[in-house]
C-alpha cells in the first residue's frame, strides 16, 4: 500500500465531505493543479460568480474583445489571492511562460496572453474556464485533511471541469467514486 504522503495528487479532483467545517469549501470540487512535498495549489470548478461573465471580465480588464467572447461564467477558484485570474484549459493550446502542464490534457496559465486568446475568434483552446483566486495548501496540510476524511478524491473528466452544470458537479464526482450523497454523514468515523 502507498502513503498519500507519497503520492501526488495533480490533475485529480478532491471532492468535499459533508461538515467540511469551511463554509467556502462545502460541497466544493477542485481540480488539483499543483501537488508535491511543499505544497498543493486548486482551482474550485463548481463556484461561478454570479452575473460575472469571461466577456465581463475581459472588457473591465482592458482586454480588447469582439462579440465571440466567451459568455461563460467566471469561476471562484478559492479564497487565496482572489484579485488574480487563471484559465484552465486543454493543452490544445500553449501560452508559454505563465503555463503549469497539469497532466497530458490540462494546462493552467496565467498570464496575459491567454486573456487575449480567449478574446480572439481563432486559435482558443477547445475548451476553458477562468477563475479568479484559487485554494492552496501548505506542506502536509491537504495529506492531513485527506486522512482526517475531509476530502475525497477522484478523475477529473472534461464534462465535470468544463460544463456549466455546476450544481451538480459535487453528486457527479462523487458518484464517479461510487458514492451516493444521501450515503455520507458529516460525522467524521473510523471503522
Amino acid at each position: 500500500m502507498v502513503s498519500i504522503e507519497n503520492t501526488y495528487l495533480a490533475g485529480r479532483l478532491l471532492v468535499a465531505m459533508p461538515g467540511i467545517g469551511d463554509p467556502r469549501f462545502e460541497r466544493a470540487v477542485i481540480l488539483l493543479c499543483e501537488h508535491d512535498g511543499s505544497h498543493a495549489m486548486g482551482l474550485t470548478v463548481n463556484r461561478p460568480v454570479d452575473g460575472l461573465t469571461i466577456a465581463d471580465l475581459l472588457v473591465r480588464l482592458g482586454v480588447e474583445t469582439g462579440s465571440e467572447a466567451p459568455g461563460d461564467l467566471v469561476l471562484l477558484g478559492g479564497p487565496v489571492d482572489t484579485e488574480r485570474g487563471f484559465v484552465l484549459h486543454t493543452r490544445d493550446h500553449g501560452c508559454g511562460p505563465g503555463s503549469v502542464h497539469i497532466d497530458r490534457d490540462l494546462t493552467l496559465t496565467a498570464s496575459r496572453e491567454i486573456l487575449r486568446v480567449l478574446a480572439a475568434r481563432e486559435g482558443r483552446p477547445r475548451r476553458a474556464v477562468m477563475a479568479v483566486g484559487y485554494a492552496g495548501w501548505e506542506a502536509g496540510q491537504l495529506e492531513r485533511e485527506i486522512r482526517e476524511n475531509v476530502w475525497l478524491t477522484c478523475e477529473a473528466d472534461e464534462d465535470l471541469l468544463f460544463d456549466d452544470d455546476h450544481d451538480h458537479k459535487w453528486s457527479r464526482a462523487l458518484a464517479k467514486i461510487g458514492v451516493s450523497p444521501e450515503n455520507l454523514s458529516a460525522q467524521p468515523g473510523r471503522a
